[in-house]
């Protein structure tokens, strides 16, 4: 994986304590241009964040809470959320007047430095950490760095579909991604995350013909039940009375035919209706890819991802 040189916000690091303890570390912070993480604790009425760092009152100014404030280009709902939750900064003023100490720090100085580094060290296939902070019905939100936001569309979270990103993610989960794609005029990063989890080979030599094994039903068609035996795995099974989407179920493994990217199943027996998340492992551990295979080599259908040819 790509080495990082910005965190997403809430992620710890140790050196943030040494210069957040006291004032002459807070001195230091200022001086080197270090960027550090506390927690938000109030928004005021004109939109500014309040911070205690090392006993002293912090402010972080309306205009500097993020890219596109000062520029009327994001909505002032992006500041409020931030209260009760981690946000990166770097100091840029200690104002000392009658006795009282106050802190202005800058949160779009830290995302701009952070957007000049992932512009400018970051291409397509390079795989980076990212923290999910939000989840709509069509993608997960994740933070790559700072605060700076990018999306990960449902179809691109695994190959086996799911109803909704929850399914996968929650909030504050920290993942892996792969840079899908750079759109450079609107400073965005397209990013995926099922090539990450294996290919169809990977995934299948877990089973064999035989087994009984646990899934769980992610869609019904007229022509039989989609069962995920893993993220990147699903197999068919004929339709049976009762069973909805989000039932785990134990499956009897009928056939793995590799040729035609397909596992036949039949169901068992229905264990829950309750849907759960369902827990995965990255099966790529590099730190790029260039072009992602999914299905096997004998395969009639081919099923890539190009990322040296992505769109940018």
């Amino acid at each position: 994986m790509k080495k990082q040189e910005y965190r997403p916000e809430g992620v710890f690091a140790n050196t943030d304590s040494l210069y957040l303890s006291d004032m002459a570390g807070l001195l230091k912070a200022k001086s080197e241009g270090k960027i550090l993480q506390s927690k938000c604790i109030m928004c005021d009425a004109s939109h500014n964040l309040h911070l205690k760092l090392a006993g002293f009152d912090a402010v972080i100014p309306r205009d500097e809470t993020a890219i596109g404030i000062k520029e009327n280009t994001v909505k002032d709902v992006a500041i409020i959320t931030r209260v009760n939750k981690m946000v990166c900064f770097k100091i840029t003023d200690i104002v000392t007047y009658d006795g009282k100490t106050t802190i202005y720090l800058s949160r779009r100085e830290a995302q701009l430095e952070c957007q000049r580094y992932l512009f400018g060290e970051v291409s397509c296939g390079d795989i980076i950490d990212a923290r999910v902070t939000h989840l709509e019905q069509f993608g997960a939100f994740c933070d790559i760095g700072c605060g700076i936001i990018s999306m990960i569309s449902i179809d691109n979270i695994s190959v086996s579909r799911i109803g909704h990103p929850k399914n996968r993610f929650y909030v504050g989960m920290d993942i892996k991604a792969v840079v899908k794609a750079i759109d450079w005029v609107s400073k965005r990063f397209v990013l995926s995350h099922k090539e990450l989890l294996g290919t169809w080979e990977q995934n299948a030599q877990r089973f064999t013909v035989g087994q009984t094994v646990s899934g769980i039903v992610r869609s019904l068609e007229s022509y039989g039940v989609f069962i995920e035996l893993m993220p990147n795995l699903a197999g068919l099974s004929e339709i049976t009375a009762g069973v909805e989407v989000g039932d785990r179920v134990t499956v009897f493994i009928k056939n793995i035919i590799p040729e035609k990217m397909k596992v036949k199943l039949a169901i068992v027996e229905v264990v829950s209706k309750s849907e759960e998340r369902e827990a995965f492992e990255y099966i790529y551990d590099g730190d790029k890819l260039a072009n992602w295979v999914y299905s096997p080599e004998n395969c009639e259908r081919r099923v890539t991802t190009d990322f040296l040819h992505s769109y940018t």
